[in-house]
């Protein structure tokens, strides 16, 4: 039996979103934050979650999110740090070590689905490391001082998403060796150990909402699924 953990970095201050917390805005009558575990906690391959919130959010994350959805596979509501990456390794240190792979997953990418959880954790379990990603639609130039340097080859890039999944000893390792390092993935802090990072198809609705312009597009999504 492969036993995975799904951890949900929350603790964003939605400073792309003038202060608001983007992840308890609403989708219709439904946080953000609320979609996106009621996905995990549906899924057969989770068998438990991690929600990283703001110390100060903690009360409203169980009472108002996990209780009022009645999300059972949330194990720990732990305050988070003040980016992303502290969050996640605060919330690795809460993974059991039975577990076999930790899966991370933003708070606010609530379109998250069965297919990108299953190619990840299948992927992650015969290679080490998977991502979901998308390539992108437009093209990509590298700029110095206001000028195009270069122009990228589109068919060689990819737009990063998540759900990452890995086997828990080598994100686990990666953190460790990592302790001093900035990243705005997990799998930037895997590479870095020499470990390849296997790609999976992701999906261009699977958005993290960050800006304003994204709640319009998430509200057009859940309206028409």
């Amino acid at each position: 039996m492969i036993r995975t953990t799904a951890i949900v970095p929350s603790a964003g201050l939605g400073k792309r979103m003038g202060g608001v917390k983007k992840n308890f805005l609403k989708l219709g009558t439904t946080p953000v934050l609320a979609i996106t575990l009621k996905a995990l906690d549906s899924s057969p391959l989770i068998d438990s979650i991690i929600v990283a919130v703001s110390k100060d959010d903690i009360e409203f994350c169980k009472k108002d999110i996990v209780e009022s959805f009645n999300i059972k596979k949330v194990a720990k509501v732990i305050a988070g740090g003040a980016e992303r990456e502290e969050s996640v390794r605060l919330a690795l240190s809460e993974v059991p070590d039975d577990i076999d792979i930790v899966l991370v997953h933003d708070g606010a990418r609530p379109f998250i689905d069965e297919t990108m959880i299953k190619d990840t954790i299948d992927s992650a379990l015969r290679f080490g490391a998977a991502i979901t990603g998308v390539m992108p639609k437009d093209t990509i130039k590298t700029t110095e001082d206001g000028f195009v340097e270069k122009t990228l080859h589109r068919a060689s890039l990819i737009a990063v998403q998540t759900p990452q999944a890995f086997k828990a000893d080598l994100i686990r390792n990666a953190y460790k060796l990592s302790s001093n390092a900035t990243s705005t993935d997990c799998a930037s802090l895997v590479e870095r150990t020499g470990a390849k990072v296997k790609v999976v198809p992701g999906n261009y609705r699977n958005i993290k909402i960050t800006t304003e312009e994204d709640l319009v597009l998430a509200n057009a999504f859940f309206e028409n699924p």
